[in-house]
């Protein structure tokens, strides 16, 4: 990555950060040519930093915008919602020793 890309891509986060609620898509729109892994590994950073600094609510919101981002690059991998069972109900014994001990 260049310098100079990589300078568009603070722009546009600059961009990102300071437009009014909503507006987001538009701002992504009008930039096409930044829109890829390259912006998504720099909203990362940046949010990473942003953490360290304490500002939580910017962190946040370029996470989920990087998220986003990343889903529609096909970057971010699609985890289907299984839910995970509980060990201690697939096993009553592990929940209750006593069950096993009887046996």
């Amino acid at each position: 990555m260049t310098e100079q890309r990589e300078q568009l891509y603070f722009n546009l986060i600059d961009e990102l950060l300071k437009c009014p609620n909503g507006q987001e898509p538009e701002i992504l729109e009008s930039k096409p040519e930044l829109i890829d892994s390259g912006l998504v590994g720099t909203m990362l950073q940046v949010a990473t930093m942003f953490a360290h600094e304490g500002n939580q609510d910017g962190a946040q919101f370029l996470f989920f915008v990087a998220r986003e981002l990343a889903k529609e690059l096909g970057l971010y991998p699609e985890v289907p919602n299984t839910e995970v069972p509980n060990p201690e109900v697939a096993n009553p014994e592990i929940a209750n020793p006593e069950i096993a001990n009887k046996e």
